[in-house]
């Protein structure tokens, strides 16, 4: 399983729970994605509630119930996709007082090129991702940058060998979704055109990940640095700067702030100075933002 698998992680967690506290804006991301999948998770108490409120079952329960447990975020690098779908798996298990399972797919899953594969490892990783899910467990798999496993397959340079692994890819996402919701799918991408069609009609939600706001700078400015006292002009300042629209069209990443700008600061204060404004304002002007990948 290692060979396969990043990273595997039982949830829920409490490494995991302080990671989401950090998150700006997850709050929404993970109301729209639940309020989507419990559909999924809960399908006898949706057939009650359509009887209560409507003396019948209504033809779109039926189709509720046909829903993907594929979840697809989609934006730049460095705007939160990998962290936010782990942090959703472990919020989910922490709603519904289930235990989860979380594996992140391994690039090497693309293989050396060897004929099937590809398509092997998929199938492998389904396999799993089914032998972990019950009915008191959640199995959770992110396949991360899956533009390079689920690409297209209507462009002519596609090799055979990849169009197989598609062909398999979507063969398994159609039969996790009989386990009724106890297995779901998260696909990463920064590359949303490459996924292939059938896949994105496939996905229960298309989630878009931006880079932060005005609003989200200030707020991921304050939390980083709470201890130390700014002014609301300052931080408006800060975050104006960071959003960097008078020299370029492209503004920080969230991890950009978090692994760039503030280590980057931190040291030129270390060891003899304390942090401040001006350092910091200093740091955002000097550092470039990570480009966009189209």
């Amino acid at each position: 399983m290692a060979a396969i698998f990043d990273n595997i992680m039982e949830l829920p967690s409490k490494e995991v729970q302080t990671q989401t506290d950090s998150l700006i804006g997850f709050e929404n991301k993970f109301e729209r994605i639940y309020n989507n999948l419990k559909l999924l998770l809960d399908q006898g108490s949706l057939t009650d509630w359509s009887n209560k409120h409507h003396k019948v079952e209504l033809p779109i329960i039926q189709q509720l119930k046909d829903k993907y447990p594929l979840i697809i975020l989609a934006g730049d690098a460095g705007t939160g996709k990998t962290i936010s779908a782990i942090s959703i798996a472990d919020r989910m298990t922490r709603e519904l007082g289930k235990e989860g399972f979380f594996l992140k797919l391994s690039t090497r899953v693309r293989g050396e090129g060897l004929h099937g594969e590809m398509g092997k490892l998929v199938n492998d990783a389904f396999s799993q991702l089914k032998e972990q899910a019950g009915k008191k467990r959640i199995a959770f798999l992110l396949i991360d940058e899956a533009d390079a496993i689920a690409t297209t397959r209507s462009t002519s340079q596609m090799h055979q060998e990849e169009k197989a692994a598609v062909n398999t890819l979507i063969q398994k996402i159609d039969v996790i979704r009989e386990l009724n919701g106890r297995a779901i799918v998260f696909m990463s991408t920064n590359r949303l055109h490459f996924i292939d069609e059938a896949i994105l009609r496939r996905a229960a939600v298309v989630l878009e990940f931006k880079r932060p706001t005005k609003e989200e700078c200030v707020e991921l400015y304050q939390k980083s640095l709470k201890g130390i006292t700014f002014t609301v002009e300052q931080l408006n300042e800060l975050a104006e700067l960071s959003l960097k629209k008078d020299t370029t069209k492209i503004g920080y990443s969230f991890s950009d702030i978090r692994l760039k700008v503030l280590p980057e600061a931190v040291a030129k204060a270390y060891p003899d100075k304390p942090l401040t404004f001006e350092i910091i304002k200093e740091t955002i002007i000097s550092i470039q933002p990570s480009p966009e990948i189209i």
